[in-house]
């Protein structure tokens, strides 16, 4: 694993300073710290990090191919990369390393962009092409690995793994965008759409961009899309059978390194499923690492500890105490961007413990996008069968009423908390399921807003990027809609840039066999039966790991890395949000209402409601604006 950066002018062939390339590597020597270089030509130049993975002692980037026509920087990991060498070799190809860059480079000199979907991995490259005097810039198909991009005023291009690298350019502007402000706080995070600085983008999962000199950027390609609109045919038998190999594919795929390897350990159905699956693949006792919290109620050690006895791993646990919210001001360095996703708290502290005894771990991430094991996902299959009953004249006055009328009921127990599903019920099933993703809706952030800030944002919506995925998602039913805008917003936007900074901040590289694309695939084909069965999720996967998981992994209820954030808010955390709203970076702006976050505060800390998930967007808000101004 690595960092890549890069300067590429699109007006002529202006030099690129080498020193500028060194200092937009320097930002980023945690995702490399095995090595550096850079290289310039005429308009163009390249910077790269590296984590030794494979190929410890050769395959050192910036990577000329063997003519020396082609040079490449490259992060990430092509698992096919042997049956690839073996293929292109057959036809000529002369390779000197033994590792997966060269693979890119002689596919590429055959392929063209054509090779990107030969490509079996996570990834994202900048290759030069000398002969043809064009950049392509790739990230692979579910966007693991990540690529900020920003044109600035001189004519030039400068791209890197993370936007720190970015702010590490002098001239970049660092103007916060408002709109990216709305998003953050309808989601949580800043989706790949869009960026917290304006200027900067993401390259967006599955696309490409291929640059040239004298030429004005291009827009992205799509080069990989998944499919819900089609559907496997075959017995239940059939399909499971079909699913173990791709599970087996998947993970003994991913085992390969030339460093000590071991796994995320949570307890749950996926990581323990990757971690059953590796010790059948491998001789050698599975290494594997979990977190655990101080508070009962939250830890799921004692199941990642059954797991690990079942299957005689090498397991390491850690406990994360009440005082962690210190790692609040690291994680604002982490993430450059704001991220209010508080399992990233102890995703941190995971990979910390398990960087102390290797150097690649697999987790277990994308399985609930990919099979449909969010409880939303249940419930949303759920309404949509209500909505195809009751036409939308009629569903929504009857249940928009009813959802007015009826109290809003958090402590209540969870089926008598009526009012969120009633007003689903009352919109269309994009509508409905965006509201249900989202952190907080449309009239909540409304009333945290100042005038000037309802300005700035005019008819912009948070929420409309995702109803737009859903509304032209191929797919043939509200399901399949909902996990296709799972798989290309919030998986990407969030849970993968959860794992890739949290890891690479420690030097880890994490793995996601669960996001094998041939996998990603063979579950967009399935039945929805076999996907949601009555009130079970991810239900043919369950049936498949029957043979290695007990019915108390496989049918416990989802925890998730759930963190006490509402207890900090109430307690060490109360001083720190009240100031958010007194005379922080955020209420500088004069973008929020400052008496709102106030009685948010009051109210919490009080316990007459519970604000904690928009009182810590608002803290890690503020954090990033201080960080960035």
């Amino acid at each position: 694993m690595c960092g890549i950066a890069g300067i590429f002018h699109t007006e002529g062939l202006k030099p690129v300073e080498p020193a500028r390339l060194e200092k937009m590597c320097d930002a980023i020597i945690h995702r490399g710290p095995d090595g550096h270089g850079t290289w310039t030509a005429p308009g163009v130049g390249l910077g790269f990090r590296r984590l030794a993975i494979i190929d410890l002692a050769g395959s050192p980037q910036p990577m000329p191919s063997a003519d020396g026509r082609v040079m490449l920087v490259f992060n990430g990991e092509i698992y096919n990369f042997r049956e690839l060498r073996s293929e292109l070799a057959a036809a000529g190809a002369m390779f000197r390393t033994d590792g997966d860059g060269e693979v890119i480079i002689a596919a590429w000199q055959r392929w063209g962009v054509e090779c990107l979907p030969r490509l079996h991995g996570m990834f994202a490259f900048a290759l030069y092409d000398l002969e043809q005097r064009c950049l392509l810039l790739a990230r692979d198909r579910l966007g693991v690995k990540p690529l900020h991009m920003a044109h600035l005023a001189d004519g030039s291009v400068i791209f890197g793994s993370e936007l720190k690298q970015l702010i590490a350019h002098p001239s970049l502007r660092r103007e916060i965008d408002p709109l990216a402000v709305e998003d953050y706080l309808t989601w949580g995070f800043v989706p790949d759409h869009t960026s917290i600085l304006r200027g900067v983008e993401k390259l967006p999962a599955g696309h490409y961009r291929l640059l040239r000199h004298d030429r004005p950027p291009p827009p992205s390609v799509q080069w990989w899309d998944v499919h819900f609109d089609r559907r496997a045919k075959g017995s239940a038998a059939d399909l499971e059978a079909q699913m173990l190999h791709y599970l087996r594919e998947a993970v003994s795929s991913r085992m390969l390194a030339d460093v000590p390897l071991g796994a995320f350990l949570s307890g749950g159905v996926d990581s323990s499923s990757v971690v059953a699956l590796m010790a059948e693949a491998h001789t050698d006792p599975v290494k594997t690492c979990s977190i655990g919290f101080d508070v009962a109620a939250l830890d799921e050690t004692s199941h990642a500890e059954a797991v690990a006895r079942r299957f005689h791993t090498s397991h390491w646990s850690r406990t994360v105490s009440a005082d962690d919210y210190v790692l609040a001001d690291k994680l604002t360095g982490v993430f450059d961007e704001p991220f209010a996703d508080a399992s990233a708290l102890p995703t941190y502290r995971v990979c910390e413990l398990a960087r102390e005894h290797v150097t690649v771990a697999l987790s277990g991430d994308g399985a609930d996008e990919v099979f449909a094991g969010y409880r939303r996902q249940v419930f949303h299959h759920r309404e949509e069968k209500v909505r195809a009953l009751l036409p939308q004249g009629l569903r929504g006055p009857l249940f928009g009423g009813l959802g007015r009328l009826y109290p809003k009921a958090d402590w209540a127990p969870r089926p008598l908390r009526a009012k969120s599903t009633l007003l689903s019920l009352a919109r269309d099933g994009a509508e409905g399921y965006a509201q249900a993703v989202s952190v907080t809706l449309p009239h909540q952030r409304a009333a945290l807003y100042t005038p000037d800030f309802e300005r700035l944002r005019g008819d912009y919506r948070g929420e409309s990027a995702f109803i737009e995925l859903m509304r032209k998602a191929p797919a043939l039913s509200g399901l399949d809609r909902a996990q296709y805008a799972d798989l290309k917003f919030h998986l990407p936007g969030d849970i993968l840039t959860k794992v890739d900074r949290t890891s690479m901040a420690v030097s880890l590289e994490a793995r996601e066999p669960l996001l094998d694309h041939r996998l990603v695939e063979f579950g967009a084909r399935l039945p929805e039966a076999l996907r949601v069965h009555g009130s079970t999720g991810k239900w043919l996967m369950k049936r498949t790991m029957r043979r290695y998981l007990p019915d108390d992994i496989l049918l416990r209820r989802k925890m998730g890395f759930v963190t006490p954030i509402a207890a900090w808010l109430r307690g060490p955390l109360a001083a720190e949000a009240r100031a958010v709203g007194e005379g922080g970076a955020l209420a500088r702006t004069g973008w929020l209402d400052r008496a709102r976050i106030g009685a948010l505060v009051d109210a919490h800390v009080s316990g007459r409601a519970d604000h904690s998930r928009v009182l810590w967007q608002l803290i890690m808000l503020d954090k990033a604006i201080a960080r960035l101004g």
